[in-house]
């Protein structure tokens, strides 16, 4: 009994198959040596039971965390599915307005990259060009933020943070990719001609200058087409081309590169015989906000890409190689020169010899102080007439037709009552009365700075109107820059309606200049004309273009800058409004 007790005590007998022990000191002994034994037993017991139930709490613990981490990162992925779901199917109307258009009010402010962000981006943007390939030296921030004869100037904080000069389409595409991923604002930098700050970096950011990229890719003499890319110079392509009997028609400022005149859809002196940009591009090469490469192709096979590009500015894509249409050089050609007694008659005889469908290269139109201010310049051999004056270039496949185009534009002229007619006999006559329309910028600059002072101001802007109400145009505009007293000239492309407006002024005559531009911009539109001829809209002439094309309109160009630049990171604030956030011009009055 005592045995069986024992066993279930102790779970196991104590008694062997062959020993006989005596019944009660064995048990006295044993009693007292497996007391010992069962407190040592069971502290080890509890030791290990105690080790046992920490560890499986401690893995019930960790397995609660993984689960809930796994819960946790399960719902969120769920979440963002459903949520990237709705988003797709919903979108928020602040990003993606359902409408066909897109009031600024009804697009979210732009976010743009922070101090952190910028420097990420700039870190992986000089992997991409290299550690001379960008800077950001004051010189040359400063020679990228603004010029002596724009328009408009920057503030203070209106400049770039980096320029970088770029190379190849390639190059381009991995910085928009980068700038895209960062949201840096980029403005795009040709020749830096333009007038209407189309240039200024009124978001910070960087400037991709494509300076460097003025290589020609591809001379097709049988189509006449002249592939070429961004930073080429209007001036580079005529002597290539000169050899071929071949020309490029546009003939912009001195300096103007492909890429700038191709954003601004520019015309130049030839306008009137060879057209502007729009009618002389035939593709392009076209970089996106987020770097994709688009080739806007020449066919009529679907969306006409390339005139959405032409004119754009660089709000909506970045243009890094143009094909370009060219045409025969004339076989003869000279430059005619005819004063009259006033404007209003000038610029009637050109509506006149435009109306006729008379050949001409080119026509141009100076009034009388033009004149004067290039003959105060000492630059021509001679003298001119201090009259409103029409250049023309004349041209033709042979000498007898050029002569009989001179013959019916004079009989036109005289109707017109002419006071003079000159024209080139050689070719370097014709080289001095055609200076004469190319110095008379720098020659009313000039003349403005010893009558006003060094520190006159220079604003130039232009508007287009309707070949039948030019003279108009023209005349009343000559009379209210009279009584403006400021120091002025107008020159005009008048083959195609366009003239432009040279204004020096003084700090003191900053508001009067700013008042004579406004009225020559309304003038023009109560004409059924455009506020820029060439020039482009830019940033000064945003609120203009509301009021020639209508709110409708520019709510539409907006929704098409949406679609193709979401984070409004392409030269921003320029041709559209296109932050809610910016304050809004008052011209009800």
């Amino acid at each position: 009994m005592i045995l069986n007790r024992q066993r279930s005590v102790f779970g196991r007998s104590l008694r062997s198959p062959h020993t006989c022990l005596p019944c009660i000191p064995i048990r006295h002994k044993q009693t007292s040596a497996y007391k010992a034994f069962l407190e040592e037993a069971k502290k080890k017991k509890d030791k290990e039971e105690n080790e046992r139930k920490y560890q499986k709490k401690k893995s019930t613990k960790a397995f609660k965390f993984t689960s809930s981490a796994f819960i946790f990162v399960a719902t969120l992925g769920v979440g963002y599915s459903q949520g990237r779901l709705q988003v797709l199917n919903q979108p928020p109307k602040s990003l993606f307005p359902e409408t066909s258009t897109a009031p600024v009010d009804d697009i979210r402010s732009p976010y743009y990259a922070n101090e952190g962000e910028f420097e990420k981006a700039c870190k992986l943007i000089e992997r991409v060009v290299g550690p001379n390939g960008f800077t950001d030296s004051d010189a040359e921030i400063n020679g990228h933020a603004d010029s002596y004869y724009s328009c408009m100037h920057p503030e203070p904080d209106q400049k770039p943070d980096l320029v970088v000069y770029v190379r190849s389409t390639a190059q381009v595409s991995k910085i928009m990719d980068i700038c895209h991923r960062f949201n840096v604002p980029v403005v795009p930098y040709c020749g830096g001609t333009s007038i209407e700050g189309q240039y200024i970096s009124t978001r910070g950011g960087i400037v991709l200058d494509f300076s460097k990229m003025a290589d020609i890719v591809k001379f097709n003499e049988e189509d006449r087409t002249l592939t070429v890319q961004a930073g080429a110079t209007w001036q580079d392509l005529e002597e290539f081309l000169k050899p071929s009997g071949l020309l490029f028609g546009p003939d912009p400022g001195p300096g103007a590169q492909i890429g700038g005149m191709v954003a601004t859809s520019c015309s130049g002196t030839n306008a009137y015989r060879y057209g502007t940009m729009k009618e002389n591009v035939v593709s392009l090469k076209v970089v996106l906000s987020d770097g994709t490469v688009v080739d806007t192709g020449s066919s009529n096979s679907g969306y006409d890409l390339t005139r959405l590009i032409v004119g754009s500015e660089g709000t909506l894509g970045l243009v890094t190689e143009a094909t370009l249409r060219l045409a025969p050089r004339p076989k003869a050609e000279t430059v005619a020169l005819v004063s009259f007694d006033n404007v209003f008659n000038a610029v009637q005889a050109a509506q006149d010899i435009i109306s006729r469908g008379i050949p001409l290269n080119a026509i141009e139109l100076l009034n009388a102080k033009s004149v004067f201010y290039v003959n105060q310049s000492g630059l021509l051999h001679k003298k001119l007439e201090e009259k409103p004056t029409l250049l023309m270039k004349i041209g033709g496949a042979s000498q007898s037709l050029l002569d009989e185009t001179v013959k019916i534009t004079r009989k036109i002229t005289k109707t017109h009552n002419e006071t003079a007619f000159k024209f080139a006999s050689n070719e370097e006559e014709m080289d001095q009365l055609w200076m004469a329309r190319k110095v008379l910028y720098w020659s009313n600059l000039e003349y403005a700075k010893k009558a006003a002072g060094p520190d006159v101001n220079a604003w130039t802007t232009d508007v287009a109107v309707p070949i039948s109400a030019l003279p108009k145009m023209v005349d009343q505009f000559e009379k209210e820059l009279d009584k403006s007293g400021i120091i002025g000239s107008i020159i005009g492309h008048v083959g195609d309606g366009n003239f432009h407006a040279l204004l020096m002024y003084t700090q003191d005559q900053k508001e009067a200049a700013t008042n004579l531009v406004s009225r020559m911009v309304d003038q023009s539109l109560k004409l059924e004309g455009t506020s820029t001829g060439e020039h482009g809209i830019g940033y000064h002439k945003r609120e203009f273009l509301i009021e020639e094309v209508g709110q409708t309109s520019v709510d539409t160009m907006r929704k098409l800058k949406m679609v193709l630049d979401s984070k409004r990171i392409l030269n921003p604030d320029k041709v559209i409004v296109v932050d809610r956030s910016e304050p809004q011009p008052d011209r009800s009055e």
